[in-house]
């Protein structure tokens, strides 16, 4: 089996050349870069964060003061929806970068000053944070770097969740079908159509659908039911 950077490098191997060098978004763990690869790396805050959740009950003042710092980061990034990506990075530069710069100098004092013993709970996340320090931030030097990996993680687990029911399928024909099925209505969500309404229009113009697949992909859809007068 091969390890997660291995797998990367053989998809990014079928990316169109012409395409800058895309943002890689990752925990620290050395398998997700252990391949070829020329991609920007970003570690996910989420992951880090996790680390001081585990710790809270032990560290309660230390750990609080920590998520209270990364909670003013999400804010920040939920007020970015609908900019594009050079205002969403000056913004962050703008409101997160003096959040995130605070809080690397108190994750720094706490080990200067010996004020956390380097190898409890406590020491060893805030050892981990300031060591991924510039791939954690890398939201606040380039355009359109995440926060962090939760969405890719939310996608993951759907195809777990049908790989587990996929269980109960009484033929592989079912379970190809189900297969379909999934693609089709994850795919609709991602590019913000109702799943129900889509399949309900595959179904009422499959004639068309056949003739022309390419149009009745999630994105095109809508634009080929208005040019047929019709509403989604």
């Amino acid at each position: 089996m091969n390890h997660a950077g291995e797998n990367l490098a053989e998809v990014l191997r079928r990316r169109k050349t012409e395409l800058g060098r895309p943002i890689q978004m990752c925990d620290a763990a050395a398998a997700n870069t252990s391949g070829d690869l020329d991609t920007i790396v970003a570690h996910c805050l989420a992951h880090a964060r996790r680390r001081f959740v585990d710790v809270a009950e032990d560290f309660p003042e230390e750990c609080l003061h920590l998520l209270e710092s990364l909670r003013e980061v999400y804010r920040n990034d939920a007020e970015t929806k609908g900019m594009s990506p050079p205002e969403r990075l000056r913004f962050h530069q703008e409101h997160s970068g003096p959040v995130m710069e605070r809080l690397q100098v108190w994750l720094q004092d706490q080990l200067d000053q010996k004020r956390v013993e380097p190898n409890s709970g406590l020491g060893s996340a805030i050892t981990y944070m300031l060591k991924h320090w510039e791939r954690l931030t890398l939201f606040l030097r380039v355009p359109e770097a995440p926060l962090d990996s939760n969405k890719v993680e939310a996608s993951l687990k759907r195809a777990i969740l049908h790989r587990k029911n996929s269980m109960f399928y009484k033929t592989l024909k079912g379970a190809h079908v189900g297969d379909v099925f999934m693609s089709l209505i994850h795919s609709a969500e991602l590019n913000r159509v109702n799943p129900f309404e889509y399949l309900v229009a595959l179904q009422r113009y499959h004639a068309l659908v056949e003739e022309n697949p390419e149009e009745w992909l999630p994105w095109n859809y809508a634009d080929t039911l208005a040019g047929l007068g019709m509403a989604g």
